[in-house]
């Protein structure tokens, strides 16, 4: 029998308009000017968020998959019924009066996604939204996106906070991923740094992106990186710079972090044997080698990239359906990479999405990264 895993967080849906511009632009000017009539080609509309792109890529890649996420009863949210349903998935909370949430992307060839979000229904999931009675043979749970969910960060995440708790007291497995914060926005204003202190020490693995994670716990570094660059991530070197972050984060208290760190790259590292022998019971896997465990996995090189939107989801569904089977660390990071690179030769996040199985066969064969 598959070990039960549970995607939950935020869900949106995610219209993407298909610029007629294919070539890389250095600057956003470049294309987008007031006044100026751009021409498009189509549009592409997906589901979005954790619970669409990470929770169906791993059922995709034939994980038995729980989806939970919240929806308005709106034109959007029937949207997203009928995609889900597509894929053979439920799992949405339907509720009266909101609006589902919904992302603009403007993914501009050779300049970073911009996104224009609305978190509608998303802003209202609660601990109360989970079955707590129904999920105690549950092996993982990831949750995504708190930082665009309004009572995940709202009294400095005490919902959050609880809600893994609840589910280390089940001896459930956790997994965490975090979202862009608008420093103008009422996330921004929250006390992120004071979040993860209360919450990391329930989360087993740990996958943010680097920029959310560098704006949370070293801001000086994070103000230093943006200004120098239009990417932060671009060129980085992530022993100097990503290391650190992962340390502080293991000392704050998870078993594991994946730093995701767009084009330079993945940095990982993992706890020592104590905090790696609290990994929730109800998952199964060969816990010594993930004792102590450090290093970086550079991303690997693809003819074209379409967009990004998603990529780093889908690499999270990978890394996890990796920790499933019962890879290490290294290869867990290393599939992670190889999925991430493949999403993004796709306009959404499921389209270029490839079995674990093709994915190692492609590595095997010679697959190069981007520092060969």
């Amino acid at each position: 029998m598959k070990p039960k895993v549970i995607c939950a967080g935020h869900v949106c849906i995610d219209i993407t308009p298909v610029f007629a511009q294919q070539k890389n632009v250095n600057k956003i000017t470049d294309i987008l000017e007031p006044g100026k009539l751009i021409h498009m080609n189509n549009v592409k509309i997906n589901t979005g968020g954790c619970v669409a792109n990470t929770g169906l890529a791993m059922k995709l890649l034939g994980n038995d998959v729980r989806l939970m996420g919240k929806i308005g009863c709106d034109s959007f949210g029937h949207m997203i019924r009928d995609i889900f349903a597509g894929y053979g998935a439920g799992g949405l909370i339907e509720v009266e009066g909101a609006s589902t949430s919904y992302s603009v992307v403007l993914a501009i060839p050779g300049i970073d996604r911009i996104f224009l979000h609305d978190p509608g229904a998303n802003d209202s999931f609660s601990c109360e939204d989970i079955p707590w009675d129904e999920i105690g043979d549950t092996a993982l749970f990831h949750f995504g996106y708190p930082p665009i969910m309004k009572k995940m960060y709202e009294d400095n995440g005490d919902e959050l906070c609880t809600m893994y708790h609840r589910l280390k007291e089940k001896n459930i497995a956790t997994a965490l991923d975090l979202a862009a914060i608008d420093p103008q926005s009422p996330a921004g204003k929250a006390d992120w740094e004071m979040i993860l202190e209360k919450t990391l020490p329930y989360v087993d693995f740990f996958t943010p992106s680097f920029e959310e994670l560098c704006w949370i716990l070293d801001r000086h570094t994070w103000q230093s990186l943006s200004d120098s660059r239009d990417d932060i991530t671009n060129g980085l070197d992530l022993e100097q710079y990503a290391k650190p972050l992962a340390e502080k984060c293991i000392d704050l208290g998870c078993a594991s972090i994946m730093i995701k760190c767009g084009t330079s790259g993945i940095c990982y590292k993992t706890a020592g044997k104590d905090r790696i022998a609290a990994i929730g019971s109800n998952l199964a896997f060969n816990r010594e080698d993930w004792i102590a465990k450090e290093g970086t996995q550079p991303c690997f090189e693809v003819d074209i990239v379409r967009s990004g939107t998603g990529a780093g989801d889908v690499s999270i569904a990978a890394f996890l359906s990796a920790v499933l089977k019962g890879d290490d660390p290294q290869i867990c990071c290393k599939l992670a990479a190889a999925e991430g690179a493949s999403s993004v030769t796709a306009y959404d996040a499921l389209s270029g999405l490839l079995q674990l199985d093709e994915l190692t066969r492609r590595i095997d064969a010679g697959w190069k990264t981007k520092e060969n």
